[in-house]
């Protein structure tokens, strides 16, 4: 334990047990039959099933719907926490983290009541507004660190070249604010794709989405199956990732 290098033994023994194998497992039960005989019946079965195929569609189109309100509604919110001309109290900023203080679905069962007791119909509706409650956080900060840290002789610049207040936002501030809006939506996107516990509760499990059949699979004890979507799943998320990844590496290339 005298070498410094000694002191990641505890992380590399999480990482193995808690990461690693999991991902090793899920890899494993895809791939195989109830007998533990290798297969590609689960993953081909995913391509003919349209119940899967309809609600990995559904569960995108939710995704993308809710990434695009987090945006609309996160941009304008992390600019104005940006701004010190609008915000020059740390306690506006604080009042944005205080939800993300509440365990989530303790915030998703109190939203469900809420619209109970009001006696709206839980559908799409509902769980678009769960979701955005839910996650804008996520879309605000990445945003509002990006915009917090911009440097205003860009868009001093632009105003002494006679630019309007418009076109420095659109043609200033928001290209290079691109980065943090790229993270939001990374970090919204993928985890509406794969969420389950928000459209149940907040839906009465009327839609379901691709996270709630991979539930129902491993509940119904189908794990190769259940595996199998989770694998797909991995997949998608981590193309997401890498492709996200490129474009705000460009992006922040772009502001050197």
């Amino acid at each position: 334990m005298s070498k410094r290098s000694s002191w990641s033994i505890p992380y590399f023994i999480f990482m193995v047990v808690f990461v690693v194998l999991p991902l090793i497992l899920i890899v494993m039960y895809a791939f195989q039959d109830g007998s533990g005989h290798f297969t590609l019946a689960n993953v081909t079965r995913f391509f003919s099933d349209k119940d899967s195929l309809s609600t990995f569609a559904l569960s995108i189109e939710v995704a993308l719907e809710n990434t695009l309100l987090c945006i609309l509604l996160g941009y304008p919110a992390a600019w104005i926490l940006a701004n010190k001309d609008l915000n020059r109290s740390a306690v506006t900023v604080m009042l944005f983290i205080m939800p993300m203080w509440i365990n989530a679905l303790m915030r998703t069962l109190a939203t469900a009541e809420l619209f109970n007791v009001m006696g709206f119909t839980l559908g799409k509706g509902t769980l678009l507004f769960g979701m955005v409650y839910d996650y804008i956080p996520f879309m605000i900060y990445p945003i509002y660190n990006t915009l917090q840290k911009m440097d205003a002789s860009y868009a001093e610049a632009a105003q002494d070249l006679g630019a309007t207040p418009w076109q420095v936002f659109w043609k200033v501030t928001v290209p290079l604010s691109k980065p943090g809006i790229m993270s939001g939506v990374l970090m919204v996107f993928m985890p509406t794709v794969s969420t389950f516990a928000i459209s149940e509760f907040l839906t009465n499990n009327k839609i379901k989405l691709f996270g709630t059949i991979i539930q129902e699979n491993i509940n119904s004890s189908m794990w190769n199956y259940g595996a199998a979507l989770a694998l797909i799943m991995l997949i998608i998320i981590g193309l997401s990732s890498f492709l996200g990844g490129n474009e705000q590496a460009e992006a922040e290339g772009g502001l050197i």
